[in-house]
């Protein structure tokens, strides 16, 4: 197998993976509706924890974080992996962006998708378990705080390159950094909406019981 034909392979499989619509079939197969006309209408598993509750909802991030771990873990140990322009880490890393921009973007879904939070979540549990329990620590924290999960995606987003750096003795000179900014920067820009709303005191706080927006 070439280099290029490693990088081919692992970025589509990467992206493939990641565009499994989750929160869509889910909804389609257990209840019958598109979570798409519901709530935000966005396919992440806040608005469908709102929108069709907490066990549909439980099940979406769960799977969402999966097709983020799993790609990455499978595909850098493979052959795809031994062949990868860069090696097996630099595979794990293009596995994980891509899966994450196939969330944001699904093929299946009319490239509408969710706001990449989860999957991002699976792709860092796969390539670097503590910053993962780091970022989610302060996620919970600012939503324990401030009720609102779009303030504690955008912090955790923020926090995520910030301890990647320091965890490492490579510090900003190792791929998993230049895939934190990357990730950081695209889970702010999807929340731009929410952030808008923040501003205009309309964005709704996040509680236990369904409804509000994601």
């Amino acid at each position: 197998m070439t280099p290029a034909v490693a990088v081919a392979l692992a970025l589509g499989a990467g992206y493939v993976c990641g565009s499994l619509p989750w929160g869509l079939w889910l909804g389609r197969w257990l209840r019958g509706v598109d979570v798409r006309t519901m709530g935000s209408g966005n396919l992440g598993a806040t608005n469908v924890y709102r929108s069709l509750g907490p066990t549909i909802g439980i099940a979406t991030l769960a799977l969402d974080m999966a097709k983020g771990a799993l790609p990455v873990w499978l595909i850098s140990r493979s052959a795809v992996g031994a062949a990868f322009t860069g090696g097996r880490e630099w595979c794990a890393i293009a596995v994980g962006g891509a899966a994450i921009v196939g969330h944001m973007w699904t093929f299946l879904a009319s490239f509408r998708g969710g706001k990449g939070v989860a999957t991002a979540g699976g792709v860092v549990l796969a390539l670097d378990p503590i910053s993962l329990l780091l970022c989610l620590a302060v996620f919970v924290v600012t939503v324990a705080i401030t009720r609102f999960i779009s303030v504690g995606s955008i912090f955790a987003a923020i926090l995520f390159p910030i301890v990647v750096a320091l965890r490492s003795a490579r510090g900003v000179h190792q791929p998993l950094f230049w895939l934190a900014i990357g990730v950081s920067l695209l889970v702010i820009w999807r929340h731009r909406e929410n952030v808008a709303r923040l501003r205009r005191g309309e964005e709704r706080r996040f509680s236990l019981a369904r409804g509000g927006r994601a």
